[in-house]
């Protein structure tokens, strides 16, 4: 099977790629009045308790809102949002906020949201702008309905359209399907409500996880997971789709994995002869497959586990790896890779040419080594200035990345 050219051996000028270039939260957690920039590295560091992980966390509902998701899925525990000091209001009402800029071919585009998460979990407000001019603007008018009004830009006849929209949606992801874009105005709002879609969906968080990777998994559709659990199964599939993205996986792996490493591979696994270990991964590969809504039956002869080949025929399982080297392994492998790989919602009608993944990677130094830091920061660097990947991460120290080009880092305080 043979796969179109990936997008890590294209260099493409990452103007025309819409991007989240600014992170706002104004109220948000433990972040008040906070205006993070964004380049095509970028990570936030500090201890623990400074607010790395809820930014990344902003990000992240700010995607999947823009994909379409509901409010309730995005935020299940809307009162962690809300910042610590907030009073409620005279009608106990207390809620967050949290916004975003997105530059592409319609300029700087900025979202603004209001989100109440007490009483009930709604959005209060939402505001789309660019150049000075407010292209969509919500509010909350009854109470009693769950629907916000909306006005967004015409520039016709009449300079504003209203229309209800419903509060547990982002407003500004509903508008293609809304706005006809019948005059200059319309068709103004129309580009940048799709740029700030565009800059959102194509995001992938990934934090893996180490004792799920050590499992042999069933064969599916290879589409890795954001904890990497189904690390084997993609790497059954890339090696044979795309041997010079699989090489460059090789080297990361020799520089961040102690001892030889000549080939980083999936292979089959049954019930007998699979070595120390295999039957628990198989058993557990199993478990992660249901979890994947994958049929509880697939036989033991389609499971897969990754290996390290050493070389002379010696081979070692994933599952007796260390915790750091799983994590740099499964990381590199993300970067290396593209949206065709990721389980991530791309938008399918825009050329991949137009879009720039975002990965978001909590814990991106999490039990790893000095080494192990150092190398997957410049791997990062090298894959970022191509143009087709970003990474926003949450480092715990940063010193590794200072030394290298390309790299924003974002200090933040306890």
């Amino acid at each position: 099977m043979t796969v179109p050219l990936d997008p890590v051996d294209v260099v493409v000028a990452g103007r025309d790629r819409p991007s989240v270039t600014t992170l706002r939260l104004p109220a948000f957690a433990r972040h008040r009045r906070a205006e993070f920039a964004l380049g095509p590295l970028t990570l936030f560091a500090g201890p623990s308790g400074s607010g790395k992980s809820s930014a990344l966390r902003a990000y992240e509902a700010l995607a999947r809102l823009g994909g379409g998701a509901a409010l309730d899925e995005v935020f299940p525990c809307p009162g962690a949002c809300v910042p610590e000091r907030a009073r409620p209001d005279a009608q106990r009402r207390r809620g967050f906020r949290i916004g975003c800029t997105v530059d592409g071919p319609a300029g700087a585009v900025r979202l603004d949201l209001a989100v109440q998460a007490e009483p009930e979990l709604r959005i209060v407000g939402e505001r789309l702008t660019t150049g000075g001019v407010t292209l969509l603007e919500t509010a909350l008018r009854d109470p009693s309905r769950p629907a916000v009004q909306a006005a967004w830009y015409t520039a016709g006849s009449s300079p504003v359209t209203r229309a209800p929209l419903p509060d547990d949606r982002l407003g500004t992801a509903l508008l293609p399907l809304r706005v006809a874009g019948r005059t200059d105005g319309e068709r103004q709002v129309l580009a940048a409500a799709e740029q700030m879609v565009i800059a959102l969906r194509s995001v992938f968080a990934c934090d893996p996880v180490p004792r799920h990777m050590r499992a042999a998994v069933p064969l599916g559709a290879g589409r890795l997971l954001r904890g990497c659990d189904n690390l084997a199964e993609v790497l059954w599939r890339t090696r044979s789709e795309c041997g010079r993205r699989h090489g460059q996986l090789v080297a990361a792996v020799r520089e961040g994995c102690a001892g030889r490493v000549v080939d980083v591979l999936a292979e089959r696994v049954s019930g007998e002869g699979a070595g120390a270990g295999a039957g628990k991964g198989l058993e557990a590969g199993i478990g992660v497959a249901a979890g994947m809504g994958m049929a509880a039956g697939v036989g033991m002869a389609q499971a897969v586990r990754a290996v390290l080949d050493r070389g002379d025929g010696l081979r070692t399982p994933l599952g007796l790896l260390g915790d750091g080297e799983l994590r740099y392994l499964g990381l590199a492998l993300v970067l290396l890779t593209g949206p065709g790989v990721l389980e991530v919602d791309t938008v399918g009608e825009v050329p991949e040419a137009l879009q720039t993944l975002t990965v978001l990677a909590d814990g991106f130094d999490r039990d790893l080594d000095a080494r192990q830091r150092e190398q997957l920061v410049r791997l990062a660097a090298r894959m970022c200035e191509r143009g087709h990947i970003r990474l926003v991460g949450a480092v715990s120290d940063a010193s590794r990345a200072s030394g290298v080009g390309g790299v924003t880092v974002v200090d933040l305080e306890p």
